[in-house]
């Protein structure tokens, strides 16, 4: 079976490390391209086309200002991916709390 394209499934879009990476950029407030190209130090081109795609899942919108573009994490589109992840975090919880009981009876091990 196929895989949905990127630019059609907010999860399939995430995948991408670079668009995660914007979105923890812009999880706090609204930036412009340029300083969004700034921040990632990769070029325009790329970071036109990384936008593009989170605001055509609907993970991002978008204002324009004169020439300007500013981008915003749309917070509501980023729930079910929240939701999801957490639904693991017990998981995660659990694992951690048996990864710290065994160094501790490792440590009570010692001499």
């Amino acid at each position: 079976m196929a895989r949905a394209a990127t630019t059609s499934d907010a999860f399939n879009a995430v995948a991408e490390p670079r668009r995660r990476h914007i979105l923890n950029y812009l999880a706090m407030r609204e930036r412009s391209v340029t300083e969004i190209v700034d921040a990632m130090a990769i070029e325009q081109p790329s970071v036109s086309k990384h936008l593009k795609v989170l605001k055509g899942v609907g993970l991002v919108e978008v204002r324009r200002e004169g020439r300007k573009m500013f981008y915003t994490v749309n917070a509501n589109a980023i729930r079910p991916l929240h939701e999801w992840t957490s639904t693991f975090e017990r998981l995660w919880k659990h694992q951690l709390l048996r990864i710290k009981e065994r160094a501790e009876a490792n440590d009570a091990q010692k001499p």
